[in-house]
């Protein structure tokens, strides 16, 4: 894998680099508008990037409007569980603002898919928990086995423990005491929000219905700790993915287009949430 770049531009925390070809403002502190703005089109324009990406509270979205961005996906009560999260785009690159492929993907959101929201048991042989340090080295081999390119360097044993202490919580289902699927809930305290990330399944094993017993798990832990809301970012060609979400009562919240570099290309992304509230 060959991963982006995380950095801080005057206060906030940025994302870019060839991977996913993209300006990515995962954390905007407020008090850098306007001036961040600049700094990100020079970014974007110095390493040639297609596109501009954003996660801000709905109180900074009109500085972003004013200069081109569109609005791609929204979440209700992102922030705190009382302001509205949004995820705007600037296409520097016209063809990334659009994806012919979108058409041929079914929404997993159709009731006829919803099912009952609760996924098959387990099999006696599997259990599902949280992972510690010492499983670094299974969760690396794992994501290395399943995710040919990825947005972040998880097939890095160094990564993966590195994130635990700034507050990554990774779960994993294991057969016989080996490790087959994998997930992780990236909290943001302050803003009482988790996103639900980093899914992955051997492939030996997939079919089994595994990432939906690793949601519950973590979704129990999100709201224990008292956090408002949830979501998610998934592959919009993997309709298993967002059937996931949809069946566990997730609300679809947009579309982000050619957004990440995964499994060797750019990929459109499926926002989804969940109120715990």
């Amino acid at each position: 894998m060959d991963p982006d770049t995380i950095t801080t531009v005057r206060s906030s925390t940025v994302q870019h680099g060839s991977t996913s070809d993209r300006v990515y403002l995962m954390r905007l502190a407020p008090r850098d508008l306007p001036g961040i703005l600049d700094d990100l089109e020079e970014l974007a324009a110095g390493r040639g990037y297609g596109k501009i990406f954003a996660r801000i509270p709905a109180s900074s979205r009109d500085p972003f409007l004013s200069r081109g961005y569109v609005v791609e996906a929204r979440i209700p009560g992102l922030f705190q569980g009382v302001e509205d999260g949004y995820f705007i785009s600037l296409f520097r690159d016209p063809e990334r603002s659009r994806d012919d492929r979108l058409k041929d993907m079914a929404r997993a959101g159709d009731p006829a898919h919803a099912g009952n929201g609760r996924p098959r048991p387990l099999p006696p042989e599997a259990t599902c928990s949280r992972a510690e340090q010492e499983d670094a080295p299974a969760l690396a081999a794992l994501y290395r086995e399943v995710f040919p390119t990825y947005p972040f360097p998880i097939d890095s044993e160094a990564f993966i423990r590195e994130s635990m202490v700034k507050g990554v919580v990774y779960y994993g289902i294991r057969f016989s005491g080996t490790l087959v699927a994998a997930s992780s809930a990236e909290v943001h305290g302050e803003e009482e929000n988790a996103e639900m990330s980093d899914f992955a399944t051997h492939p030996a094993f997939r079919g089994l219905g595994l990432s939906g017993h690793l949601l519950r798990e973590m979704e129990g832990a999100m709201r224990t700790a008292g956090l408002k809301t949830v979501y998610t970012i998934a592959r919009a060609a993997s309709f298993p993915m967002n059937l996931t979400f949809a069946r566990a009562g997730y609300d679809f919240g947009g579309v982000l287009l050619n957004n990440t570099g995964i499994c060797d290309g750019l990929e459109s992304m499926n926002v989804w949430y969940r109120s715990l509230q």
